[in-house]
Protein backbone atom coordinates (compact mmCIF):
# COMPACT_ATOMS: atom_id res chain seq x y z
CA UNK A 1 0.00 0.00 0.00
CA UNK A 2 2.84 2.37 0.85
CA UNK A 3 4.56 1.86 -2.56
CA UNK A 4 1.39 2.58 -4.54
CA UNK A 5 0.85 5.77 -2.52
CA UNK A 6 4.41 6.90 -3.23
CA UNK A 7 4.00 6.17 -6.97
CA UNK A 8 0.67 8.03 -7.04
CA UNK A 9 2.11 11.06 -5.26
CA UNK A 10 5.18 10.99 -7.48
CA UNK A 11 3.04 10.88 -10.63
CA UNK A 12 0.83 13.65 -9.32
CA UNK A 13 3.91 15.77 -8.53
CA UNK A 14 5.33 15.17 -12.04
CA UNK A 15 2.07 16.27 -13.64
CA UNK A 16 2.02 19.40 -11.50
CA UNK A 17 5.63 20.23 -12.41
CA UNK A 18 4.91 19.75 -16.15
CA UNK A 19 1.82 21.94 -15.90
CA UNK A 20 3.70 24.71 -14.12
CA UNK A 21 6.57 24.53 -16.61
CA UNK A 22 4.16 24.79 -19.54
CA UNK A 23 2.39 27.70 -17.87
CA UNK A 24 5.72 29.45 -17.27
CA UNK A 25 6.89 28.98 -20.87
CA UNK A 26 3.65 30.24 -22.41
CA UNK A 27 3.45 33.08 -19.91
CA UNK A 28 6.77 34.40 -21.13
CA UNK A 29 6.01 33.95 -24.81
CA UNK A 30 5.84 37.02 -27.00
CA UNK A 31 2.22 37.50 -28.06
CA UNK A 32 2.44 40.97 -29.54
CA UNK A 33 2.43 39.72 -33.13
CA UNK A 34 -1.21 38.60 -33.37
CA UNK A 35 -2.77 38.90 -36.78
CA UNK A 36 -6.57 39.01 -37.11
CA UNK A 37 -9.12 39.81 -39.76
CA UNK A 38 -10.95 42.27 -37.52
CA UNK A 39 -11.59 45.50 -39.32
CA UNK A 40 -14.63 47.60 -40.10
CA UNK A 41 -14.90 46.33 -43.69
CA UNK A 42 -15.20 42.70 -42.56
CA UNK A 43 -18.04 43.61 -40.20
CA UNK A 44 -19.91 45.40 -42.99
CA UNK A 45 -19.68 42.32 -45.19
CA UNK A 46 -20.49 39.86 -42.39
CA UNK A 47 -23.80 41.55 -41.53
CA UNK A 48 -24.67 42.65 -45.06
CA UNK A 49 -27.26 39.89 -45.73
CA UNK A 50 -29.39 41.21 -42.85
CA UNK A 51 -29.77 44.51 -44.70
CA UNK A 52 -31.55 42.79 -47.59
CA UNK A 53 -35.17 42.05 -46.72
CA UNK A 54 -36.85 38.94 -48.12
CA UNK A 55 -40.08 39.93 -49.88
CA UNK A 56 -42.79 37.54 -51.10
CA UNK A 57 -43.74 39.31 -54.32
CA UNK A 58 -43.47 42.59 -56.23
CA UNK A 59 -46.86 43.57 -54.73
CA UNK A 60 -45.03 44.17 -51.43
CA UNK A 61 -42.69 46.73 -53.01
CA UNK A 62 -44.07 50.23 -52.42
CA UNK A 63 -43.05 53.32 -54.35
CA UNK A 64 -40.21 53.27 -56.81
CA UNK A 65 -38.15 50.13 -57.18
CA UNK A 66 -35.56 48.88 -59.59
CA UNK A 67 -34.50 45.36 -60.51
CA UNK A 68 -30.72 45.24 -60.07
CA UNK A 69 -30.15 41.69 -61.23
CA UNK A 70 -30.45 37.99 -60.58
CA UNK A 71 -28.55 36.37 -57.74
CA UNK A 72 -28.05 32.87 -56.46
CA UNK A 73 -26.72 31.38 -53.28
CA UNK A 74 -25.43 27.89 -52.57
CA UNK A 75 -25.13 25.69 -49.53
CA UNK A 76 -22.70 22.85 -50.19
CA UNK A 77 -22.00 19.59 -48.38
CA UNK A 78 -18.38 18.88 -49.28
CA UNK A 79 -17.88 15.68 -47.27
CA UNK A 80 -20.21 13.00 -45.94
CA UNK A 81 -19.58 13.95 -42.30
CA UNK A 82 -20.37 17.65 -42.91
CA UNK A 83 -23.79 19.17 -42.30
CA UNK A 84 -26.39 18.67 -44.99
CA UNK A 85 -26.93 21.64 -47.32
CA UNK A 86 -29.87 23.86 -46.40
CA UNK A 87 -31.98 26.72 -47.72
CA UNK A 88 -31.08 29.10 -44.90
CA UNK A 89 -27.38 29.17 -45.83
CA UNK A 90 -28.15 29.35 -49.56
CA UNK A 91 -30.57 32.26 -49.05
CA UNK A 92 -28.07 34.07 -46.81
CA UNK A 93 -25.39 33.82 -49.49
CA UNK A 94 -27.83 35.12 -52.12
CA UNK A 95 -28.78 38.05 -49.85
CA UNK A 96 -25.08 38.88 -49.45
CA UNK A 97 -24.66 38.94 -53.22
CA UNK A 98 -27.77 41.11 -53.56
CA UNK A 99 -26.31 43.57 -51.04
CA UNK A 100 -23.13 43.82 -53.09
CA UNK A 101 -25.30 44.86 -56.05
CA UNK A 102 -26.81 47.64 -53.92
CA UNK A 103 -30.10 45.89 -53.19
CA UNK A 104 -32.21 46.20 -50.06
CA UNK A 105 -34.83 43.61 -51.04
CA UNK A 106 -34.87 40.20 -52.65
CA UNK A 107 -37.62 38.00 -54.03
CA UNK A 108 -36.71 34.32 -54.15
CA UNK A 109 -38.12 32.38 -57.08
CA UNK A 110 -37.04 28.92 -55.95
CA UNK A 111 -34.57 26.79 -54.05
CA UNK A 112 -33.52 23.42 -55.40
CA UNK A 113 -31.72 20.50 -53.79
CA UNK A 114 -29.08 18.96 -56.02
CA UNK A 115 -27.95 15.45 -55.08
CA UNK A 116 -24.50 13.97 -55.69
CA UNK A 117 -25.35 12.85 -59.25
CA UNK A 118 -25.88 16.43 -60.41
CA UNK A 119 -23.89 18.50 -57.87
CA UNK A 120 -20.66 20.24 -58.70
CA UNK A 121 -17.47 18.21 -58.42
CA UNK A 122 -16.70 19.61 -54.97
CA UNK A 123 -20.14 18.95 -53.40
CA UNK A 124 -21.76 15.68 -52.42
CA UNK A 125 -25.04 17.57 -52.31
CA UNK A 126 -26.03 21.20 -52.50
CA UNK A 127 -28.98 23.52 -52.21
CA UNK A 128 -29.14 26.50 -54.56
CA UNK A 129 -31.57 29.40 -54.16
CA UNK A 130 -32.35 31.82 -56.99
CA UNK A 131 -33.68 35.33 -56.50
CA UNK A 132 -34.17 38.79 -57.96
CA UNK A 133 -32.38 41.67 -56.22
CA UNK A 134 -34.19 45.02 -55.94
CA UNK A 135 -33.39 48.51 -54.79
CA UNK A 136 -36.62 49.69 -53.22
CA UNK A 137 -37.80 53.08 -51.99
CA UNK A 138 -40.17 51.51 -49.42
CA UNK A 139 -40.99 47.97 -48.35
CA UNK A 140 -44.29 46.96 -46.71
Amino acid sequence: MKNSTVVFLSTKRNVAICFLAALFVTGCAKINDISTNLDAENFKEYFSPTKVKIVDSEKDLVGKYKLLGLVEGESCQEKAHHAAPNEIDARTEARGKAYKLGANAIIFSQCVMIDDDKAAKYCLASTVCYGRAYQVEQIK
